[in-house]
């Protein structure tokens, strides 16, 4: 017997094992470490440069910082530093000259911020996001601490794609169909639901559970929208006799530090749908789970959505890369915004200078 690479989790704490000879594919977490050596050599740096090296001066990343924000703010001046909010919307490139730094953000003029922690990307035209991700892009080539970076958003907010690289790690998650041509959307749906499996189709960019719809039987294909030109479609999990759930991990450089349980008014288990959380315990499957998800998307920090079938295996049902946390916090021992901002604060180093790896 070996473990089933397909889905090896169990809510029983064991693993899902079917008749095979090959070894068990395990997955490793790899924490990344201290960044001690980058720290002292962007001091040095600095110290070249003539620049005098302080507290860093943190860039909250958001439009609407609300709760989440003055969490954040508070757990940064409780460390010695200081978190201004700034919107994308704002900020700039100025390629012009050799004399001030080249991506400019409003409050951190002539200079680079210590560290920015990303709670929110804009929406807007393909041009503006582009733009948007591309600042925060340019800020890590300029060395900045940026958490979660461009790469971890570009990963996720896309669901084609979390889809994509979670079946590509053989992390376990629903099958799932992403296509443009109607015809053919019609055609899959309809396989799967005459061999007994329902469907939800989600919009490629969503939170909050809008714009979900579930198909049940046939008399639903008329229902099958495309959001904006595209199909997503993804089989529903069925939860058996249990009420509808699931879970919200929280995962942080690597580890699973909290989990909640959400229960749904109906199939819909999201907070902002009317679900209600519960305090759950972090089970080894779980959180081994989300672990897994987190390190296939090389994410600072992540919120897991894993979902049990009738038959006792999880898989991901989605990764999150600007996680809200106040309702896990108010079902979790210790304070989520100290986590984030102790492991936020180990990574960052120093404002670098501007002028770091220019000719």
């Amino acid at each position: 017997m070996a473990l089933d690479s397909a889905n090896p989790w169990r809510n029983d704490g064991l693993p899902c094992f079917r008749s095979s000879k090959k070894k068990p594919t395990r997955v490793s977490i790899l924490l990344p470490p201290r960044e001690s050596r980058r720290e002292a050599e962007l001091l040095r740096l600095l110290e070249r440069d003539g620049v005098k090296a302080g507290p860093a001066h943190i860039a909250i990343i958001t439009d609407d910082p609300g709760w989440h924000g003055a969490q954040l703010q508070r757990a940064l001046a409780d460390r010695g530093q200081g978190g201004d909010y700034v919107s994308l919307t704002a900020c700039r490139f100025e390629l012009a000259d050799r004399q001030s730094p080249p991506v400019i953000l409003p409050g951190f003029t002539g200079r680079l911020p210590g560290g920015v922690f990303v709670r929110g990307v804009p929406g807007g035209t393909l041009e503006q996001v582009v733009f948007y991700l591309n600042v925060l892009h340019g800020l890590r080539e300029l060395g900045v601490k940026v958490y979660n970076d461009a790469r971890a958003v570009e990963r996720t907010v896309d669901k084609g794609m979390t889809s994509f690289l979670l079946h590509r790690a053989g992390v376990p998650t629903p099958p799932t169909w992403v296509l443009q041509e109607r015809a053919h959307a019609l055609a899959l749906a309809e396989q799967e639901l005459r061999a007994g499996h329902q469907l939800v189709t989600k919009p490629l960019f969503g939170s909050q559970g809008e714009g979900l719809q579930r198909l049940e039987n046939l008399d639903d294909l008329f229902r099958l929208a495309s959001s904006n030109g595209i199909y997503y479609l993804q089989r529903f999990v069925d939860c058996g006799a249990q009420a509808y759930h699931d879970w919200r991990v929280f995962v942080i450089r690597g580890r699973a530090v909290a989990a909640m349980r959400r229960l749904g008014q109906s199939w819909l288990n999201n907070i902002a749908q009317g679900g209600r959380c519960e305090a759950a315990r972090l089970d080894d499957p779980i959180a081994r789970l989300a672990e897994a998800a987190a390190a296939v998307m090389d994410m600072d920090y992540a919120g897991v959505d894993v979902i049990c079938d009738a038959a006792g295996c999880y898989s991901v049902i989605e990764v999150n890369s600007v996680p809200a946390w106040k309702g896990l916090q108010g079902v979790c021992e210790f304070n989520i915004a100290d986590a984030l901002v102790e492991d936020f604060l180990a990574q960052c180093a120093t404002a670098p200078s501007w002028r770091e790896g220019a000719p």
